[in-house]
């Protein structure tokens, strides 16, 4: 059986107000685990506009996608899921505020937290370094080498 491919993902650090906006990744309830809004990458569009893509589709806002600012990648011992993800610096255009009964067309974002960094270290949230690269003023390019993800 062929391994599966490596999934390439998009993801956008967002602070607004001394906030990082954060989503849950599992629909349902299924972890308390938070992360950055984005996701897949598709074909025939630049990572930044899959970026902006994902960000309206999970919270209704629009972003403005900046310089990348970290790469992360997980990998899922049980299911051999493997992503590689490019973090960007986006900036909110317009109005900051998610609507509470905005439903995400994939059905799988259903909560957004905006967590200081101190909230950020009560929280289970993926990657380790996300609090770091959000709040430190340093806009250097940043890799997370490969972390397994357990639930």
């Amino acid at each position: 059986m062929p391994p599966n491919p490596v999934r390439l993902a998009t993801r956008a650090v967002i602070v607004h107000k001394h906030r990082l906006l954060l989503v849950n990744a599992w629909p349902a309830g299924r972890s308390t685990l938070l992360c950055a809004p984005g996701g897949g990458v598709e074909p025939g569009a630049s990572l930044p506009d899959n970026l902006a893509r994902e960000v309206r589709e999970e919270t209704g806002l629009t972003v403005r996608v900046g310089a990348p600012c970290l790469i992360n990648e997980f990998y899922d011992p049980r299911s051999s899921f493997h992503q590689v993800e490019v973090f960007f610096r986006c900036a909110i255009v317009g109005a900051a505020t998610i609507p509470e009964d905005w439903q995400d067309p994939e059905k799988i974002v259903s909560d957004h937290v905006w967590a200081s960094k101190h909230e950020i270290s009560e929280l289970n949230v993926k990657p380790d370094s996300l609090a770091t690269i959000a709040f430190e003023n340093d806009h250097a390019l940043s890799y997370d080498a490969l972390e397994p993800i357990v639930l």
